[in-house]
């Protein structure tokens, strides 16, 4: 599946900068969506409900809520969908962190920052599975 909208949630300005770049670089021309308040992006993905297909690149420390707490509203709220992908993009590659995304069935897959152009056109263009194959760096 092509993505047509990607969603950064993420509380650091200069990460969501550089993986924008990144996702540029990757040829990601479809809409880019930026959140530094998770609480923002999780009321406009419940309201939203996917309309196209859509990649969430998710972080997990942030002060106001944690990914893996937006994580699980999201797969209690949103119903499920084809159209969408959830990736945790974090600075931790703490073991604790990696099996925590695996236990939430929503999580597509576990990237650590920095997002590179190569992970991110493989994320991009990657087929509508949602597996353990999942691009991880």
């Amino acid at each position: 599946m092509k993505f047509e909208r990607v969603l950064l949630i993420d509380d650091n300005e200069t990460d969501n900068f550089f993986h924008s770049i990144a996702l540029e670089k990757a040829g990601f021309n479809g809409e880019l969506l930026v959140f530094e308040q998770p609480a923002e992006a999780l009321a406009y993905l419940l309201q939203d409900q996917i309309s196209v297909p859509t990649c969430v690149l998710l972080d997990i420390n942030m002060s106001q809520i944690n990914g893996f707490e937006v994580a699980r509203t999201l797969a209690e709220r949103l119903k499920p969908r084809a159209l969408f992908s959830l990736f945790m993009l974090s600075s931790s590659n703490w073991s604790d962190d990696v099996n925590e995304a695996k236990r939430i069935p929503l999580i597509a897959g576990f990237l650590v920052k920095p997002l590179t152009a190569a992970v991110a056109g493989t994320l991009l263009f990657q087929s509508n599975e949602q597996s353990s194959d999942a691009p991880s760096n």
